[in-house]
């Protein structure tokens, strides 16, 4: 069978490697079996309804109608951790910036131009008004320990940091990767009260948007230090304004500049670089391509922000693949419309994840007449909204 994927951005070539020359990779599909993506918006954007699954070469999801897709039974991955070396070593130059105000005194090197023989003596003169801490000595309070969380945090410890991470959903393998020096708080406010720099790695939700405002602004060290290379969302640039006049905040860096933002003492704004390396951009691509192709050709998922986790096996047998809604008697319409043919199932795997399931059911043999109707009457089942026939 042959797989169409439609690119709406600049993908890396590396996509290649995993990808095999049953597929059509194209920047204009009309009906594509699945989309990658980086940051181009997809809100304003009709999907096809041939389309299986959206790969965003990235970690972010924002960009993507992530419950509308969840609607039609389209799987939406992510690539998280591809591009963590590249965020956390964007981290640790925004906190030498905003502390040696780097920034200021390359700006002001400059006006020095056309001095001459008198520049070195200016040097020397001047330095003094961009003088700045180190990072050795101080706290740094690391918002969300996955896999660029735990980078920096442990990052900093060998910087001679004191570090304290807090992250009431850490996974077991990013725990198994965290340094033992790294203190864990169970209470963000007592984190953000205790740190000369926070940074802050959480994905931007409903419940996350504007969790750096007023009340934890309120919280913090007089003179704190703020990275914000997540999502600008997460901040509320009104709250953090009014910190930066008062002195409660001394600086603040991030990837995403605001027209507030720009220009106003003590903001760095760096235009979303975090990830922008060709080494990230490639490992965004393969593990992205990657995750496309074992969907579409055996139903497994991995690193989907919608749909739970299915790790089978590659499908060696005809494989009825059901996304549905997780409510009562699905698993068993879908068995009693395999059985309704006469067919043996070999092997049944069913995941649910909040108000989606995924039911992935191996059987013996399909005839080749039986398959459309059985797709069809799977189809047809309550709480239904994708089924595919695979290995056929």
């Amino acid at each position: 069978m042959t797989y169409t994927i439609k690119t709406l951005n600049a993908i890396s070539p590396a996509i290649y490697t995993q990808l095999g020359d049953h597929y059509r990779v194209s920047d204009d599909a009309a009906a594509p079996d699945a989309i990658l993506v980086r940051s181009a918006s997809m809100h304003e954007t009709p999907i096809p309804q041939s389309v299986l699954s959206i790969a965003r070469a990235g970690a972010g999801t924002n960009n993507i109608p992530v419950d509308a897709c969840s609607e039609a039974g389209i799987c939406v991955f992510n690539t998280p951790g591809a591009n963590a070396n590249a965020v956390a070593e964007m981290v640790l130059c925004g906190m030498l910036l905003s502390c040696r105000n780097v920034v200021g005194g390359i700006e002001w090197a400059r006006t020095l131009k056309g001095q001459g023989d008198a520049v070195e003596k200016a040097v020397e003169k001047g330095k003094k008004a961009f003088v700045g801490p180190e990072l050795r000595g101080k706290t740094l309070g690391v918002i969300g320990l996955g896999a660029i969380g735990v980078l920096v945090a442990n990052a900093a410890i060998s910087l001679g940091m004191t570090v304290i991470g807090y992250d009431p959903m850490i996974s077991v393998e990013h725990a198994w990767t965290l340094s033992r020096d790294i203190r864990r708080e169970t209470s963000l406010d007592a984190l953000i009260s205790a740190c000369d720099f926070i940074t802050i790695h959480v994905p931007l939700s409903d419940k996350t948007r504007g969790m750096i405002g007023v009340r934890a602004l309120s919280l913090c060290r007089k003179g704190v230090r703020i990275m914000n290379f997540a999502r600008g969302g997460l901040v509320d640039e009104d709250a953090l304004l009014s910190a930066l006049g008062d002195g409660r905040v001394a600086a603040y860096v991030t990837d995403f500049p605001s027209d507030a933002l720009l220009g106003v003492e003590g903001v760095i704004c760096i235009p979303h670089l975090g990830a922008s390396t060709p080494e990230s951009e490639e490992n965004c691509a393969v593990m992205a391509a990657a995750q496309t192709r074992d969907f579409l050709e055996h139903g497994i998922i991995r690193n989907s922000v919608n749909l739970p986790a299915v790790d089978v096996a590659p499908a060696s047998k005809p494989r009825l693949l059901c996304i549905h809604e997780n409510v009562p008697n699905v698993l068993g319409s879908i068995t009693s419309a395999v059985a309704s043919f006469g067919l043996n199932i070999s092997d049944l795997v069913n995941r649910s994840r909040g108000t989606m399931a995924v039911s992935v059911v191996d059987i013996d043999e399909v005839p080749q007449d039986a398959r459309a109707a059985l797709v069809e009457k799977a189809e047809a089942i309550n709480g239904m909204k994708r089924v595919r026939l695979l290995g056929v």
